[in-house]
C-alpha cells in the first residue's frame, strides 16, 4: 500500500475552506482512478508542544506509489490537482510513501 498524506495550513477563511473542501474537492479527489481509501482529520491538530499550524490533515491510500502517479497523471488526477490552489490560501504539502503493517 501507499499512502498520499496531505497537510493543509491554517486557511485565510476557515469556513470559506471548510465549503469548498467538503463541497467541491473531496467529490473530486473521490474520483481519483485506484484511490482505497481518503481519511481526514477532524477537530483541531494539536502537537505535543500545543496547536499545530496545520489546518486538516487528508490521508489518501493506493495500491502502490505506480498506482499513485497514475491516479495523477489521469484527466481526474490532473483536474484535482488544479483545484487545491483554488481553496488552500495557507499553503499546502503533500508527501508520498509506502506504508506496511506493523
Amino acid at each position: 500500500m501507499a499512502d498520499l498524506v496531505v497537510l493543509y495550513k491554517t486557511p485565510t477563511d476557515p469556513a470559506a475552506f471548510d465549503k469548498y473542501y467538503v463541497d467541491t474537492h473531496i467529490p473530486l479527489a473521490k474520483k481519483l482512478p485506484g484511490l482505497r481509501k481518503y481519511t481526514v482529520s477532524k477537530g483541531p491538530i494539536a502537537t505535543p508542544g500545543g496547536p499545530s499550524p496545520l489546518y486538516l490533515i487528508a490521508v489518501l491510500t493506493f495500491d502502490s506509489m505506480a498506482a499513485i502517479g497514475a491516479a495523477f497523471a489521469s484527466p481526474e488526477g490532473k483536474v484535482t490537482a488544479a483545484d487545491v490552489p483554488k481553496f488552500a490560501t495557507g499553503g499546502v504539502e503533500m508527501n508520498f510513501f509506502e506504508t506496511t503493517e506493523v
